[in-house]
This record gives C-alpha cells, structure tokens and sequence, in this order.
C-alpha cells in the first residue's frame, strides 16, 4: 500500500480496499462463469484492523455459492509488515454477482464443484446469509413503511439530533 491511498490518519482508505475486493470478486467469479460478471452486492464490509501504508496486502477469493446466474464470493484480507513478517486479517467480504452473457442479459453459471467439507459449509452459509438478508430487507421495509413521525418524535429528544423546522 503507498502513501496515496492513505487517508489523514496514515492507515489506507477503506474503498481502495472495496475497489480491490470489487476487482478480485469480477476475476473470481468471471474465471467460473466464463463470462462477463457485474457485482450486485456487498454484504459483510468490516475493517476488523487498519491496512497501513507499506502494508503487504493479499486478497483471496474463492466461489462459495452459484444460483442460477449469481455467485457469491467470499474475500478473506490479509494484510502483512513486511519488515517484521507479521500477518493481521483485516477484512472478510462476501460478493454477489451475476454473469452476463453477450446479449447483457444474465446468463446460466455451471454449477460449483464441493470438493471438502469446508467448500459444503461455505455454500450452506452463503444460503443462510441470502436468506437473513431477504428476511431482514422484507422485515425492515414492513417497519419502514409503518413508521408515523408525528406519533415517534418524542423518540428524537434522546438522541444527538436537533430537530430545525
């Protein structure tokens, strides 16, 4: 990592880091889907630890689970000091997308090949996580939706917010 990708701070912006996991996320799932692939979603972005400028970063992907024309892509960060060899996992990512076929309409992914136990375990999480992502979206939109400003603004007076109209 060199100096301009560092934020005031001196640790590495965290979209370079998204724009790495974006790119290796694309080479992943093309190279299975033998296509075009467009990233739909992020899910999981945490910076368990800063990525500092010098830092060694490796980033390894591997093809947890295939739909019909989506994969998804889990990123494991790795980010080492060279100087002392130390190794710190700073990031794990899980990337939807879906393959493109010649005509942009989304094409038909061969199936994912679970060659250990550890690739069956990875292919049941990614359909648990879809399946809490679905379940939280629907469930969010219902209270969203039902959500009266006038009957929750005492709600307000606790936080850090000042209300100007």
């Amino acid at each position: 990592m060199i100096p301009s990708y560092a934020n005031f701070g001196g640790k590495i912006h965290g979209g370079i880091l998204l724009s790495l996991i974006d790119k290796v996320a694309y080479a992943c799932a093309s190279r299975h889907a033998a296509t075009y692939c467009v990233t739909v979603s992020v899910d999981g972005v945490d910076f368990l630890q800063p990525v500092e400028v010098g830092d060694l970063v490796s980033l390894m992907a591997s093809v947890n689970y295939v739909g019909r024309t989506s994969l998804v892509i889990g990123i494991k960060v790795i980010a080492e000091n060279v100087r002392n060899g130390i190794q710190r996992h700073t990031n794990t990512s899980y990337v939807t997308m879906v393959a493109k076929g010649d005509d942009d309409k989304p094409a038909v992914v061969p199936p994912l090949l679970l060659e250990s136990e550890a690739d069956a375990r990875r292919f049941l999480e990614a359909m648990k996580r879809r399946e809490l992502r679905e379940q939280y979206k629907d469930a969010f939109d219902n209270e969203k939706n039902r959500i009266a400003l006038d009957e929750n603004l005492d709600k307000l007076a606790t936080q850090r917010c000042v209300i100007g109209w």
